[in-house]
């Protein structure tokens, strides 16, 4: 391509926010590799205690400014303001939670990116007030942006913005890369000899744990010396503490908080079975970290993992909520050594097709082609 592109984008948060998750690093691997390849770009952001107001992030300019509660208020106007000091080709809005509606903001155009939308699995997470109020700011969606081109992380995403009322046509489906310098098969860690199940991800309500927990206990009958890694934190690991306690597997499940970097590709390197239960993801990127380090996945077969997740190939898709099938499914994974390994060897070739540089590509060509517009 001709010329470079100044990208102003909007997300909740950025990568250096202790809050940050699968959305702020899949916005940052994408906004850092267009920064290399001679575009320019600003991010708006949420504040916290400790943040500068303006910096420098592996070369992109972050701005933030107000908080987790009035962000869908502030932000924008934080945007506009960043839009009147500096030509701007493109704005990019990151909705991984409650819209922007940049928009109503900007005569430019902007590029919605979505990993995914709470639909009616809010109401797992929050009060009904808030959830109602969620609901109603994502049904305004296929109006506010009738003009914008859409980026769904997975096939699922896409077609819930198509029920929705958002035209195929406006919606490019991009998946994530990984990051296979960190996330891959360590010739220095081996296997537990203990049987060992992990979970990843934050410890929300609507994650569901407790149904992998509950089917714990169905393994631990079958598999008595099966053990348990819950890796995160949030705010339901008092209540999954508890569920432990109260199921009588306690000692067998290892809460080790939140951590990450080469902590986590050790664990997974010694894991056996990765699982997820959430009931709808944008993709499921723990899915194919867990993948590339050759630990095959058990997951709901909900939107999102069934894109990340090929069932019977490099893990299994279990309804919803079914503790039963969770746990037979896990089982079969632990007691049959060869049918492990076939589903390593088929999560790695998976894993190794999805980098960032590949999604780099696609999502610049989708910049390019958005910004002509």
């Amino acid at each position: 391509m001709s010329g470079s592109l100044h990208l102003l984008a909007v997300n909740w948060r950025d990568i250096t926010n202790p809050e940050a998750g699968g959305a702020e690093v899949h916005l940052h691997e994408i906004l850092t590799r267009m920064v290399q390849r001679g575009h320019s770009a600003t991010l708006v952001a949420t504040s916290f205690p400790g943040a500068k107001s303006e910096e420098m992030v592996d070369g992109i300019r972050v701005l933030r400014g107000g908080s987790w509660w009035n962000a869908n208020f502030v932000l924008p106007r934080l945007a506009k303001r960043a839009l009147r000091a500096r030509h701007v080709d493109l704005v990019v809005e990151d909705i991984n939670k409650i819209p922007f509606f940049m928009p109503l903001y900007t005569q430019h155009p902007v590029l919605a990116v979505i990993p995914h939308l709470f639909g009616t699995t809010v109401f797992r997470e929050t009060n009904p007030v808030f959830a109602t109020y969620v609901l109603a700011w994502e049904a305004f969606i296929p109006a506010v942006y009738r003009r914008s081109r859409f980026v769904a992380i997975s096939p699922s995403t896409r077609d819930d913005l198509v029920r929705r009322g958002v035209a195929a046509a406006r919606v490019d489906v991009v998946l994530c890369g990984l990051d296979h310098h960190l996330y891959r098969v360590r010739p220095d860690v081996s296997r537990a000899e203990e049987p060992t199940v992990v979970h990843l991800g934050r410890l929300r309500k609507y994650k569901a744990v407790d149904v992998v927990l509950r089917a714990f206990v169905q393994v631990r009958t079958r598999v008595p010396r099966a053990r348990m890694l819950v890796v995160g934190d949030g705010p339901e690991l008092p209540a999954l503490r508890r569920l432990c306690d109260s199921l009588g597997v306690a000692a067998a499940v290892e809460f080790t908080g939140r951590i990450g970097g080469e902590d986590v590709v050790a664990i997974l390197n010694r894991a056996h079975v990765c699982v997820n239960a959430s009931p709808k993801e944008g993709w499921g990127l723990t899915v194919v970290e867990a993948n590339a380090c050759g630990v095959p996945v058990v997951g709901s077969d909900r939107p999102g993992l069934r894109d990340s997740i090929h069932d019977g190939k490099t893990g299994f898709l279990v309804p919803y909520g079914d503790v039963d099938g969770f746990a037979d499914k896990i089982v079969a994974l632990l007691d049959d050594a060869g049918l492990r390994a076939r589903m390593s060897d088929a999560a790695l070739a998976w894993a190794r097709s999805l980098t960032w540089e590949k999604t780099a590509d696609e999502m610049e060509r989708v910049f390019v082609e958005a910004a002509a517009r």
